[in-house]
């Protein structure tokens, strides 16, 4: 399954957001699209279709692109005229429709700790790419079954339960039962 964001009609329409953030990052940075495209590894044709409201992006690629520009992920998708501890932003769908990610909101941590509410279907699943080293993920599964993938093992999260690892490495969520999977993710970095 992507982890692509896309321009669905989502409430506050975050990649409305993230072409007015990156523009407004980009030149209070004083970078070009050209060095910017250079320092985050996105391409600069992605960086002209951002700033133009014209592309979806990935997660990945948007932590990367607040990475450079010495921001973190939270300054790149909220609303500027909101309070970033309530965000409260659909970031992503799954190829069911009961499969949603949202942002809930952020605090200041080292850098940030991001509160997330999730839903998987039955049968959907999400591959994330590896976050930077000193990153870490915590998940309470509420509701249903969750089982994380990752390179140092899977783990299934019954609900109720919880789980805690570094997210500096390959990891997916996938729906492990037969009833929608319900649960919390706070990303601390």
């Amino acid at each position: 399954m992507s982890n692509i964001v896309r321009s669905q009609g989502v409430r506050g329409d975050v990649l409305a957001h993230v072409s007015s953030n990156l523009k407004r990052l980009r030149l209070a940075a004083g970078l070009s699209q050209d060095a910017l495209a250079k320092a985050s590894g996105v391409s600069r044709r992605m960086i002209v279709n951002l700033e133009g409201g014209d592309t979806n992006i990935s997660l990945s690629s948007l932590d990367r692109l607040a990475w450079a520009l010495g921001v973190d992920f939270v300054a790149m998708v909220s609303d500027p005229a909101s309070s970033a501890q309530r965000i409260d932003a659909l970031m992503w769908r799954g190829a069911d429709a009961a499969s949603v990610s949202t942002l809930l909101g952020s605090v200041p941590a080292g850098a940030s700790a991001q509160l997330w509410s999730w839903s998987l279907a039955v049968g959907d699943s999400y591959v994330a790419e590896p976050d930077p080293q000193g990153w870490y993920e915590m998940i309470f599964v509420s509701e249903g079954r969750l089982r994380i993938d990752k390179e140092d093992g899977a783990v299934i999260v019954p609900a109720q339960d919880f789980a805690i690892y570094s997210s500096a490495q390959q990891f997916s969520y996938a729906n492990a039962g037969d009833t929608i999977a319900r649960f919390v993710r706070v990303v601390v970095c």
